[in-house]
C-alpha cells in the first residue's frame, strides 16, 4: 500500500499511473521488477531484473538506460548490461558501483529492495563484437569497466576461448566478479592478469606488449577510467596499432549549480532569466511560454513538465535536482525555480 501511495503522490506524468496493478504487462512503456540484489564487493551489487514483456533483448556489450524513483523524482543512469542474452530464466542483470555522492548508484547498490519496479530502455550500444568476435581479444578494463566485458564473456563464452583479460583493481577484493573471473581463467578459457593497483600502481600502456606478446594480432577493447583510456590510445597510436582499439567510455556530466540562471524552454525556443527564488512557471508565463498549469484552480501536478538538463531547486525543501542529457527527470514549475542553467521542455 504504501508503494501505491507513493507513486500517487509523486509528481508524474498521467502515463505512469497505467498499469499500477500490473506494471510489467505494459504495451507503452518498458518497465522491469528487481526480483534479486547480489552483493559483488563491498561498493557494487548485481540487479536481477525481470523485463517487461515488451522488451527486446540485447547483444552482449550493450547497456541500457534504467529509471528509478529516489524521493519523488524519477532519474535515470546507463548501465551495461551483465547477463547473457541467453539467459534461462529471461531475467537481466546489470551490475553497479557506487561512486561517491552517487545518488542513483548507492540507492541502486545499498537500498533497493527486490520487487521494486522500475523503468527501463531498451538495449543500446555498439561496444559489442559483432563480426570481430572470432577474432583474437584483449580485453583492457578497470574498475566497473570490467561490467560490458563479462557480458561478453558471459554471452559469447565459446568465442572468446584465448581471450586475455587485463583487468585493475585497488586490491583482489575489489575485483568486480573476481571469483567467476578467476574461475574461468582457471579453465584455460581466458588468460587473466590482475594489476593491484594499491600495490602495482597503475597500468603503463608500455608494457601491453610485454605482458601481450602477440598484440599485434590482437583486437582490443578497453572500458574503464577516462584517464586510462586515454593513455591506451595515445600509446597504440604510437605503435601503429590505434585501427584495432575499441572504448566504452563511463563519463559522468558535471551539472554546475547555483542561485538562478538561464531557463531555455525548448519548445518555445524561448530563453529567460531566473533569479533562483521565482518559480518557473511564472518566469515562463512572463516570457510569453504556454505554461500548463492546474495549480490557480486546485488541481496539483498540472505543471509537471520534463527537465532535459540542467538544475533546480524545490522552493519548499531547497532540494537541487539535475538532469543531464536523456534524463527523464519531471518537476512541478509551480514550486521549482533555477539553480542555474537548465532547459524545460515547453
Amino acid at each position: 500500500m504504501g508503494a501505491l501511495a507513493e507513486r500517487v503522490a509523486t509528481p508524474l506524468l498521467p502515463s505512469d499511473y497505467v498499469d499500477l496493478l500490473s506494471p510489467l504487462a505494459s504495451s507503452a512503456e518498458l518497465r522491469g521488477k528487481v526480483v534479486g540484489v547480489l552483493p559483488e564487493t563491498v561498493d557494487s551489487a548485481t540487479l536481477i531484473i525481470k523485463p517487461g514483456r515488451t522488451w527486446k533483448g540485447h547483444r552482449p556489450g550493450q547497456y541500457i538506460r534504467v529509471g528509478v524513483d529516489i524521493n519523488g523524482v524519477r532519474r535515470w543512469r546507463a548501465y551495461s548490461l551483465t547477463s547473457s542474452p541467453e539467459r534461462p530464466d529471461g531475467n537481466l542483470t546489470i551490475t553497479v558501483k557506487t561512486i561517491e555522492e552517487g545518488l542513483v548508484s548507492n540507492h541502486l547498490v545499498h537500498r533497493i529492495r527486490t520487487g521494486t519496479v522500475i523503468q527501463l530502455d531498451q538495449a543500446t550500444g555498439d561496444f559489442t563484437l559483432g563480426e570481430q568476435r572470432r577474432r583474437k581479444q584483449l580485453f583492457v578494463t578497470a574498475g566497473s569497466g570490467i561490467t560490458p566485458v563479462m557480458g561478453m564473456l558471459r554471452g559469447h563464452s565459446e568465442d572468446l576461448e584465448g581471450s586475455v583479460l587485463i583487468h585493475s583493481a585497488p586490491t583482489g577484493r575489489d575485483v568486480i566478479f573476481g571469483r567467476e573471473l578467476r574461475g574461468i581463467a582457471d579453465e584455460g578459457r581466458i588468460e587473466l592478469i590482475e594489476i593491484h593497483t594499491d600495490r602495482a600502481g597503475m597500468l603503463n600502456p608500455a608494457n601491453l606488449a610485454a605482458m601481450v606478446p602477440d598484440l599485434a594480432e590482437r583486437e582490443i577493447r578497453a572500458c574503464g577510467p577516462t584517464g586510462m583510456l586515454d593513455s591506451i590510445e595515445a600509446h597504440l597510436e604510437t605503435i601503429g596499432l590505434a585501427h584495432r582499439l575499441r572504448t566504452e567510455r563511463f563519463r559522468p556530466a558535471v551539472v554546475v549549480t547555483g542561485e538562478g540562471g538561464t531557463i531555455h524552454f525548448t519548445v518555445s525556443d524561448v530563453n529567460a532569466q531566473g533569479d533562483g527564488a521565482t518559480p518557473i512557471l511564472d518566469v515562463g508565463e512572463e516570457a510569453g511560454v504556454l505554461m500548463p498549469s492546474g495549480c490557480r484552480m486546485g488541481i496539483c501536478f498540472g505543471c509537471v513538465s520534463r527537465l532535459r538538463e540542467g538544475a533546480v531547486r524545490d522552493l519548499r525543501t531547497g532540494e537541487v535536482t539535475t538532469a543531464t542529457t536523456g534524463d527523464e527527470i519531471q518537476i512541478q514549475t509551480c514550486v521549482s525555480a533555477a539553480a542555474g542553467t537548465c532547459q524545460i521542455e515547453l
